[in-house]
């Protein structure tokens, strides 16, 4: 008999939610819904939040920052219709930043001026002729949008704004979505986005339209667990660090909203993947606060409100460990905006109310199965530490790219090895580039930033990884003088390589070992296989196999181990050739090519030294003795 480990029995909840018939579940909750405002901040939370924030120079500081932004808001002129390509998305996302600063900066000063700027904003929105259901992204947080101003202001708007705000809500948010779509039943983040924003709204509404309201929520509960399924089952999100913020707020937004409005999220918060996630959220990210920023993903660390939620449930103070540093780095630098960017900060507030101290991690190597498996080794949580990340996957998950193998390394404050991260989309479908396609054609693989040409991973005659590809983590250790992680590339190089493996191992002198063996097809007369890293440092190669990379005043010196005789080269990444490709400014690959005769193999070992001297002696084992 096989005795069911926590991950799957989870799998099998979250399983039985999606069959299970919930509407009466539902119409149960809905049947006493708590008064307006009842999503996420009551009257009573108000007043405690208040005094949060009178005892806390940290907090008084970010609730400056958010009524400074209302105060520019203020000044701005409302919204209009106005596409970027077949998006809506800026507009809907500029109009959640409005309506959630202005109305959380009413709610906490009483000022009029915020309520009605909030008024005229929601108002604009309610106007569109619709909110570009042809991309239901837009629609999702639109809806959010104006289902939060609805609900927080609602006893002060006059009873015409309350119609017609309510009637923009119910037409072109919840109406709208009956139509269906994909995003219903996807595991991806617009599962969560889409019905994250309709269930606001249905909620908002819900003493006006009850039967409407049922139906949103019943179908939200039933098809959410579907995208918190892709978490499992450690809790790594496969679209990256960039979709984690994206997609685990909006879930965060529906969990907290279901629980504050009716009093139950029907058990989906307790999903153990899903509050393993922070800890993804926490590990992804290098002591330089940037991301290991895979898949359409930019590197830089954003604040996430969603993590102070997490902390808050689990009393884990550790996971602010970036959050902190980040949110000090933006009361710093950061100017009031009427944009879209950080607009749901005012829920940094809300969800910080049970916070306590925070203190260093306790783990330093970390490591996730999944649909994306992913590894991190770092020799401690200071700015200064080494940290070295390393990922598998396939390039056929939503957002991925040709990266199975791929790595990024920090030491001495300094991000050594780079991802290129996203380009913009409009910048790509403006052009005709059809951006989504899978298929291994597919010209979304011509795009420089996404084929394994541009990542730190190997390059076998020129050829593009194999997008049906899939690389495990087929060990991880976080014991004994070097932790490490090794990976499987063999199906990633299915028709150029027999098979590959990649190790990447952190020594006690903080120094970082990446070890490939690979084997040549027995077919094949020779292969020519690129080792390559990308850096923004300043490169200096010798002929004896080192390269000393400098930057900031920092050193990095890289050693090839073996094969003896290799010699450094530098590739073009600043300007990649392709017209549609954006330039990738101060940036360059370090590699070098090695030749596998048919039938061998080979080992491909290079040392990468924090500061100018390395361990030029390393004895080197082979991958199944690490």
């Amino acid at each position: 008999m096989t005795i069911p480990t926590s991950n799957s029995i989870q799998t099998l909840v979250l399983a039985s939610l999606v069959a299970a018939p919930l509407q009466p579940q539902v119409k149960g909750a809905l049947e006493s819904p708590r008064p307006h405002p009842r999503l996420f901040l009551d009257d009573a939370d108000t007043a405690t939040l208040r005094g949060r924030i009178a005892e806390s120079a940290e907090l008084r500081a970010l609730h400056a920052h958010i009524e400074a932004s209302a105060h520019a808001i203020v000044k701005a002129e409302p919204i209009t219709r106005k596409k970027l390509g077949r998006r809506l998305l800026g507009v809907s996302r500029t109009c959640l930043k409005r309506v959630v600063h202005l109305a959380f900066a009413y709610r906490m000063s009483g000022e009029r001026r915020y309520l009605e700027r909030a008024e005229l904003e929601m108002l604009a929105a309610a106007a569109f002729e619709d909110w570009n259901p042809s991309h239901f992204l837009d629609v999702g947080e639109m809806t959010a949008a104006l289902a939060i101003g609805y609900d927080w202001l609602h006893a002060h708007l006059s009873e015409g704004s309350r119609k017609t705000i309510r009637d923009a809500i119910v037409a072109k948010g919840l109406e709208t979505s009956l139509r269906g779509g994909w995003w219903v039943t996807t595991t991806n983040n617009w599962n969560q986005v889409c019905h994250g924003g309709l269930s606001l709204g249905a909620l908002a509404v819900v003493e006006d339209a009850p039967e409407l309201a049922e139906r949103i929520l019943a179908r939200a509960v039933k098809n959410l667990p579907r995208a918190m399924h892709e978490y499992e089952p450690d809790g790594a999100y496969p679209e990256g660090p960039g979709y984690w913020a994206y997609g685990t707020t909006y879930n965060v937004l529906l969990l907290d909203a279901l629980q504050s409005a009716l009093g139950t999220d029907f058990g989906l918060a307790e999903s153990e993947a899903f509050s393993a996630c922070a800890d993804y959220y926490l590990h992804v990210t290098g002591p330089t606060r940037l991301f290991f920023n895979y898949s359409d993903c930019r590197a830089t660390h954003r604040i996430s409100p969603a993590m102070y939620w997490f902390a808050s449930r689990a009393g884990g103070p550790s996971l602010l460990w970036h959050e902190r540093r980040a949110l000090d780095e933006f009361l710093r630098d950061a100017k009031p905006s009427a944009s879209s960017k950080d607009r749901l900060l005012p829920f940094l507030l809300i969800w910080s109310r049970r916070l306590v101290e925070m203190r260093e991690p306790a783990t330093r190597h970390w490591s996730a199965r999944g649909r994306t498996p992913f590894s991190t080794h770092r020799s401690g949580w200071d700015d200064a530490a080494t940290f070295v990340a390393i990922k598998g996957g396939s390039p056929s998950a939503n957002h991925a790219h040709m990266d199975i193998g791929s790595f990024v390394m920090d030491a001495n404050g300094v991000r050594w090895a780079h991802d290129l991260g996203v380009q913009g989309y409009h910048s790509l479908e403006s052009k005709g580039i059809r951006l989504w396609g899978k298929k291994q054609d597919s010209q979304r693989w011509s795009v420089f930033r996404l084929n394994n040409l541009s990542h730190n991973t190997l390059v076998v005659d020129g050829a593009l990884q194999r997008v049906k590809g899939s690389g495990d983590i087929l060990k991880f250790s976080a014991e004994g003088p070097m932790p490490h992680t090794i990976v499987d590339l063999s199906q990633a190089y299915a028709g150029q390589l027999q098979d590959a493996r990649r190790g990447l191992g952190l020594r006690d002198d903080r120094s970082v070992v990446i070890q490939d063996e690979i084997t040549a097809l027995p077919d094949k007369s020779e292969a020519s296989v690129r080792w390559g890293m990308v850096t923004r440092a300043k490169i200096v190669t010798r002929p004896n196999g080192t390269a000393i990379l400098t930057e900031s005043g920092e050193q990095l010196t890289l050693r090839v181990l073996s094969p003896a005789g290799v010699t450094w080269r530098t590739f073009e990444t600043a300007n990649p050739p392709a017209p549609h490709d954006a330039p990738n400014p101060g940036t360059r690959m370090l590699g070098f090519y090695v030749k596998l005769p048919a039938r061998t193999r080979t080992r491909i070992t290079v040392l990468l030294t924090p500061g100018a001297q390395d361990d030029a002696n390393l004895a080197i084992s082979p991958l199944q003795d690490w």
